[in-house]
């Protein structure tokens, strides 16, 4: 008996189980899913810590310290973000298993947040090791079932993909077993091994990825990093009210700190990227680049809370390190924002705004106690400057 539309069952919304195949490149209305929202927000817990750890390791002039621990720490949360991401945006079929690994993942990374301090401390890496595992090893049941839902060339990327992380894995685990006078050397190793992965899987066919959806993924990362950053300066300026009187030198990195995080905002989102993300090449370099961006721009709240921590005279540190602090990866984020974005959407007097901002950024390092303040307004005139160069620029012609 033939069934009419009429009486047919209507599908369920959100599937229990069903192939996870490719989804199409040019697919219309590709937005974030609230399940990659709820992603990013656990994600930034461990961002968070490394800036903390940062802040406190820089504070105390452990400066070694401080650059190793968050290098790798930042290198750790931004790599299983980033290929989540990416295989997100080619193949989320949002059913049970796709639901539950991703949960798993999101397990991983409060165990790496919670090994972060640690790392920081006394060089310890086990527990922040066991959460970075979890995260990939869930990544491999994701390409295992994707290699299930593909044929021929596409099998054989997805398959490269899971052998590739787990031995990658297997190597991270068997370095906890070498001296830990060794680590430090043998962890480039991993991270250029971990880099190569998505190069030697993709030779032959590449992964389907929105370039909508991916600029979209990664403004909204930037946007709970920046989030991030203003909660950590308010949090220390308001500890260092509580318990001093440098309310002056206080207001003076509050408000500088304000404007530097409010220009970052406006210089990121100045001009969407996603037409510039037309080939591989071009979206991997830009992918990858990334980790300078939201690494600099969490670690814009770290030196915030470090030139807190100087002005009430609880940091071991000169004056001119509290301000590079900020003045530093400040200079970092808007030197990286226009080498990703605006050298691609801006032409002419526009084109060299940010980099001569980064230099000038760099020279408020020698303002001393208005230093924070000085980055501020740097940042504010950049923006400035760019809208109004944007509002010289010639009309469009109607069509």
């Amino acid at each position: 008996m033939t069934v009419g539309p009429s009486s047919a069952a209507p599908a369920p919304p959100h599937p229990v189980v069903r192939h996870m195949v490719r989804r199409s490149r040019d697919e219309a209305h590709r937005a974030s899913t609230p399940l990659e929202l709820f992603f990013d927000l656990c994600f930034v817990v461990a961002v968070g810590q490394a800036g903390r750890q940062l802040a406190t390791a820089l504070g105390e002039g452990h400066l070694r310290v401080a650059l190793v621990g968050y290098l790798f720490a930042f290198f750790a949360v931004w790599w299983a973000w980033m290929n989540f991401t990416w295989f997100a945006s080619a193949y989320d079929c949002d059913d049970v298993p796709y639901r539950v690994t991703t949960l798993v993942q999101i397990t991983g990374v409060l165990i790496l947040a919670a090994g972060i301090p640690r790392l920081f401390t006394n060089g310890a890496t086990g527990l922040a090791v066991a959460g970075y595992v979890v995260m990939r090893l869930a990544m491999v049941t994701q390409w295992l079932r994707a290699a299930q839902g593909e044929s021929g060339a596409a099998r054989t990327m997805a398959r490269r993909y899971a052998a590739g992380i787990t031995l990658v894995q297997i190597g991270w685990v068997l370095m906890l077993l070498l001296p830990s006078s060794a680590i430090p050397y043998v962890i480039p190793v991993g991270v250029l091994i971990e880099l190569s992965v998505p190069a030697v899987a993709e030779r032959s066919v590449q992964t389907s990825w929105h370039p909508e959806h991916i600029s979209e993924r990664y403004g909204l990362f930037t946007l709970i990093v920046l989030g991030e950053t203003v909660s950590a300066a308010t949090v220390a300026t308001q500890s260092a009210i509580d318990e001093h009187e440098a309310l002056g030198r206080l207001v003076l990195i509050a408000v500088g700190g304000l404007l530097l995080c409010f220009s970052a905002w406006w210089i990121y989102f100045a001009r969407p990227v996603h037409g510039h993300l037309r080939s591989n090449r071009q979206a991997f370099l830009w992918g990858y680049g990334h980790y300078l961006i939201f690494g600099s721009a969490a670690a814009i709240g770290a030196g915030l809370e470090v030139a807190v921590e100087y002005a009430v005279g609880a940091a071991h540190i000169s004056q001119a390190a509290a301000t590079a602090a900020v003045t530093v990866p400040a200079a970092l984020y808007l030197f990286t924002v226009w080498a990703l974005h605006s050298r691609h959407t801006k032409t002419g007097a526009a084109q060299w705004v940010l980099p001569v901002a980064s230099l000038a950024v760099l020279a408020c390092t020698a303002a001393g106690t208005a230093g924070v303040l000085a980055t501020g307004l740097v940042g504010a005139a950049t923006v400035a400057v760019g809208v109004w160069l944007h509002s010289r620029e010639p009309v469009p012609a109607q069509a």
